[in-house]
């Protein structure tokens, strides 16, 4: 578990995947910025490779999240993406075993070894109670319960789902941040999720297929914290 710069909650991670990019994501990553301010609360943001180092150097308060690094070294792997590549471009943290992007329990704790070595924050996901708890033994540094049959669904996780996961990932390691995932598709849904007792939600296509989706964003990290204050008595 890497011990250096930490995402500190309430959290929210915007994944546009393969949705956006260049300028047109630029433009979101300005709102966003403006709206981790004006919120308090961090916004995360998983960019293509080639806009990481865009996103780092036009913005000050999102937090900048590569999509996926390999577990090499500096040297030979061609196609493959290397953890200080990454880190130099801007990153701070990476997204590892994301459904659309499984990864094996070897690799994926080699991927977080290399993440630690070279300063990132390690989030992985996990689409189960079971693997999250298998997750958790790797120490990385936030887990994102997310249960892959709902990914795009539109339909959320149930609360004893949230509460049972995270639950399960604090046992093992109480310093794993939980961000629950899936289905998030507006501010109503985030506000349930941390009232729910998560440390952090986030979305793709509840912001990426938005009429608006500067809008749809401003709206969910609204909910964010509104919630957040709610369960902390802020």
């Amino acid at each position: 578990m890497y011990k250096g710069f930490k995402i500190e909650p309430p959290f929210f991670e915007i994944g546009p995947k393969a949705y956006m990019y260049g300028e047109r994501l630029l433009k979101l990553a300005k709102a966003a910025d403006k709206a981790a301010e004006k919120y308090d609360v961090r916004i995360l943001m998983t960019p293509q490779p080639s806009d990481l180092y865009m996103l780092s150097h036009e913005t000050r308060n999102i937090v900048i999240v590569a999509q996926h690094i390999d577990p090499i070294p500096v040297g030979r792997g061609q196609g493959s993406i290397l953890a200080e590549a990454v880190k130099a471009a801007g990153a701070h943290a990476v997204m590892l075993n994301h459904a659309e992007k499984p990864v094996t329990l070897a690799d994926l704790a080699a991927s977080i070894k290399r993440a630690d070595e070279v300063g990132l924050v390690s989030i992985v996901c996990a689409d189960s109670l079971k693997e999250a708890e298998a997750v958790a033994l790797l120490n990385p540094n936030i887990i994102v319960a997310e249960p892959s049959e709902l990914i795009g669904t539109g339909i959320t996780s149930d609360e004893e789902y949230v509460r049972a996961t995270t639950a399960a990932i604090k046992k093992v390691n109480p310093e794993i941040q939980v961000l629950q995932a899936a289905g998030i598709k507006c501010g109503q849904d985030v506000y349930n999720v941390i009232r729910a007792g998560a440390d952090a939600t986030g979305t793709t296509s509840g912001v990426m297929r938005a009429e608006d989706p500067e809008a749809a964003m401003e709206e969910m990290i609204a909910a964010v914290r509104r919630a957040w204050n709610e369960v902390h008595k802020k």
